[in-house]
Parts: structure tokens; C-alpha cells; sequence
């Protein structure tokens, strides 16, 4: 992909001094406002040259018809082997008693002679054919382990999690926490990419935990910004979106938990094209779109549908209105308005939860459409069936609150050395208390030994660049 997200964009008119006002609290929040600015909007998400391409699907499909047609091929060849096999030790025992007669009569007739070292060359061959054919069957086996055991997995859909790995990111403190054992917890992750890959080396454009009550069906969604200075679960700090670039959503979830006192084991990671194609088997979902967020968005849809082969339809007025997959993706990543990348995760999660409430009022079987064309599109360590289950019940799921983390009160931005601009967490310890009131409505919460650790790291890596 040859061309930036935001080519389209006069750079004149990005300069800061001709950007329209933002709002109070962003620029309250902030202690280094020119700094991060000009850092931010020179920043390199939107710029795909150097991204490695993802196989095509069809390269994808004939890869795993390769390895099917090898297991099922060692199925049968080692079957066949050990058919051959017990017949070889068969005819081994019976040839044992004709050489014993072979051997008398050959003493007088040499005719006999000739047929028992007949037999014997037989033999030969027959050993020799099997041996071969069980070395067929162990290169076919090591090849399928190669295929389907060995190698990452790169195709969208269900992946089986490391849970070792997800496990010792779970402090002893969650574990034992009885406020969290009620609710549901999932990592939902927007990866920076169109077509491509979406197991890792992607950015998270959008990182989002949806809490449920198990009991009332209530949801929470709670952003955490991409930019956000934290430990990627193996003590480098910097922006958290680099953990699913490092590591897929393992590492992820791992940031997550070890970051954020946390408990959450699975996941759904969707690109553009695969919320493209929901919203638009949701029938479309209405937002309210202003006049200075119309711009932008058919600015970003007329890079995506070049991108994607698509057709797009500008939007013409600001009000409320049913954007279509394409307008809604691109309303999703608008960060050029007043509140810059914090207002872009609020829109990220505005069109989450208008989904949420049009799939409330379809009928199963349409949901179920749904869910089969979007597993395909995404990456999750749910099973379909999982998923299916949780729709059943999506009549009784409300989003009751939403917001972002670090909480607007307790942030700061500033450009933290080489890492860039970043979103810190003014103190992470007061921010993980926050978190677990406002998810799990626990004013008692003691943070973790490690997140007090890791708030002090923070506060020591950024407190310099924020004065």
C-alpha cells in the first residue's frame, strides 16, 4: 500500500496554528499541549509502506488444502504400513519353516534349491518395500506437524491461546479478588490494517475491554489509548499499542492484565474490512456525525475504498444518520477534530455500542448470518459456537457507561524521549483503582505489588518530559 491514510490532506492546512479549537478538558489534561501536538499529527500510524503484505486468502486455502490432503495421506499410508507390516511378519514365519525344508530337499534336488532362494529374494523385496513405505509415512507426519503444530498461525478465525502464558499475567491480588468473579471480561482489539495481517506485527488502533455482569447482563466498555505509556508485559516501556505488534494479542492481554490488575483470557480482533462488512450485515448503524467530523470522514473513505476495490457514498450533512460499513470504519478513525485521539476512541466506541443495539432488535437466525460472515473476518480465541451463545443472550446485554483509561483526570501527554508522543498515566496505581470502581464498582480496591512497581517506573521514566 503505497500511500498514506492521510495523503489526501492539504499539509498546510494540518499546521497547528490553522487547526480548529479543542476542547477544554483535552488541552487541561495536557502538560507539554505544543510538544504533543506537533509530535502527534507527524506521527507514522497511517503510513503502510514498509508493513510486510499478508498471503492472499486463495495462498492461505491452498496451503491448508495442502496439509489436509498430507495428514489424511499419513493416516493412510501408516495404516497401510502396518497392514504390510503384520503381513511381512505373516510370510516371515511361514518362509522360516520352507527354509528348513528348502534346506533338506535342496541336499537332493537342486531344483528345490532354486525355488527356496527364490523365496528369499522375495523376501528381501517385501521388507525393503515396507521400510519404505514407513519412511513415506514419517516424512508425511513431520510435514503435517510442521503445517498444523509447528508454524504460527496466520488464518483469521479461532486460535487456541498459550494459557500458561495468559495465566501468569494474572496476579496473585485478581486471582484471589472476589469483586471480579461475577463479571466477564474481553480484550477487544482494531488492528491497523485493511486486508492484512491480524495476528500480530499490527498496531492496535483500538483497544477496548468489554466487562459483562454475569447476573444483570450489564456491559462496560472501557478504552485504554493506544498511546498509553505502560510495561508490554516483559519490563520495555512504551506505547501499549506495540504489544499486539510484538507479540499478537497474547502479549497483548498480558499487557492488559499485568498493566491494569486484570483478569481477561480471551479476545476479538477485527481489521477494516471486517467491520466494514458487519456494520453492513447489521443493515448500516445510526450516528451522529457534525459538521466538522464530515470532511475527514470522506476523506478516510475515499482512501479505504481505493484500498479496499470498494465504492463509497460521501456523507453530505451532519445530523443523525444510518452510515454503511465503509462510512462507519472511517467515522471510527477520525482524529482530526477537537480531543484528537481521545475523541477517536470515543467514536470507536460509539459505533461499537450502536451495533451492539441494532443486532438487540434482529432475530436469531440473522445474527447467526452475522457471526458466520464475521468469524471469517477476525481473529478470537472464542469458538463460533461461543460466540453463537453469547448472541442468544444479547437481548439482555446493555452498555450502561463507557469511558477511557488513564481516566481524564489523572493523564498527562507529552513526548517522552524516543518513544515518542504518549498518553501517560499521571499515577498508575490511582488509575487501577479507578478502573476496578468503575468496572466492577469495588471502592475498596488494593492495587497488586506489581502495579505499584510499575507506577513508579512511570512515574521515573516520564516525570521529566511532563514538567
Amino acid at each position: 500500500m503505497g500511500n498514506r491514510d492521510d495523503e489526501y490532506y492539504d499539509r498546510e492546512d494540518r499546521r497547528p496554528s490553522q487547526r480548529s479549537s479543542r476542547d477544554d478538558d483535552y488541552r487541561g489534561s495536557r502538560r507539554s499541549d505544543d510538544r504533543y501536538r506537533n509530535d502527534y499529527y507527524e506521527d507514522d500510524y497511517d503510513d503502510y509502506d514498509d508493513r510486510p503484505r499478508r498471503k492472499s486468502s486463495e495462498s492461505s486455502r491452498n496451503a491448508s488444502g495442502s496439509g489436509s490432503g498430507s495428514r489424511s495421506s499419513s493416516g493412510r499410508s501408516a495404516s497401510h504400513s502396518s497392514s504390510r507390516s503384520g503381513s511381512s511378519r505373516s510370510s516371515s514365519s511361514r518362509s522360516s519353516s520352507s527354509r528348513s525344508s528348502a534346506s533338506r530337499s535342496a541336499k537332493g534336488s537342486g531344483k528345490g534349491g532354486s525355488r527356496g532362494g527364490k523365496k528369499k529374494k522375495n523376501q528381501k523385496l517385501g521388507i525393503i518395500l515396507v521400510l519404505a513405505e514407513v519412511a513415506v509415512a514419517l516424512v508425511l507426519l513431520f510435514v503435517a506437524y510442521q503445517v498444523f503444530f509447528k508454524v504460527d498461525v496466520t488464518k483469521v478465525g479461532k486460535v487456541n491461546m498459550n494459557e500458561e502464558v495468559i495465566n501468569k499475567s494474572i496476579s496473585e491480588t485478581v486471582a484471589e479478588n472476589q469483586e471480579m468473579k461475577g463479571y466477564t471480561n474481553i480484550a477487544l482489539f482494531g488492528v491497523d490494517s485493511r486486508e492484512g495481517e491480524l495476528t500480530k506485527k499490527t498496531r492496535t488502533d483500538t483497544i477496548i475491554i468489554a466487562s459483562i455482569n454475569n447476573d444483570t447482563g450489564a456491559v462496560k466498555l472501557c478504552s485504554v489509548y493506544r498511546d498509553t505509556y505502560l510495561n508490554l508485559s516483559n519490563d520495555e516501556y512504551t506505547k501499549c499499542n506495540a504489544a499486539y505488534a510484538e507479540g499478537g494479542p497474547e502479549q497483548a492481554i498480558s499487557m492488559l492484565n499485568m498493566n491494569l490488575d486484570m483478569d481477561i483470557s480471551d479476545f476479538i480482533t477485527i481489521g477494516f474490512r471486517g467491520l466494514t462488512d458487519v456494520v453492513n450485515a447489521l443493515g448500516g448503524v445510526p450516528i451522529e456525525v457534525t459538521d466538522a467530523e464530515i470532511s475527514h470522514l470522506n476523506n478516510y473513505q475515499a482512501t479505504m475504498a481505493q484500498e479496499l476495490k470498494m465504492d463509497y457514498t460521501p456523507v453530505q450533512s451532519a445530523g443523525l444518520q444510518t452510515l454503511n460499513g465503509l462510512q462507519a470504519t472511517a467515522y471510527c478513525r477520525i482524529r482530526y477534530t477537537a480531543g484528537d485521539d481521545f475523541k477517536r476512541a470515543e467514536r470507536q466506541r460509539t459505533v461499537l455500542m450502536a451495533c451492539l443495539d441494532k443486532a438487540k432488535g434482529m432475530s436469531y437466525s440473522q445474527l447467526e448470518t452475522v457471526a458466520n460472515k464475521a468469524f471469517g473476518e477476525t481473529y478470537t480465541s472464542l469458538d463460533l459456537s461461543e460466540i453463537l451463545d453469547l448472541l442468544k443472550n444479547i437481548a439482555n446485554y446493555e452498555v450502561i457507561d463507557n469511558n477511557g483509561f488513564p481516566e481524564e483526570t489523572m493523564r498527562a501527554t507529552g513526548t517522552i524521549g524516543k518513544k515518542g508522543s504518549c498518553v501517560v498515566a499521571v499515577d498508575l496505581e490511582s488509575n487501577v483503582k479507578w478502573l476496578h470502581q468503575f468496572l466492577f464498582e469495588d471502592t475498596e480496591y488494593s492495587v497488586s505489588e506489581d502495579v505499584k512497581k510499575y507506577s513508579e517506573k512511570i512515574k521515573s521514566d516520564t516525570s521529566s518530559y511532563l514538567n
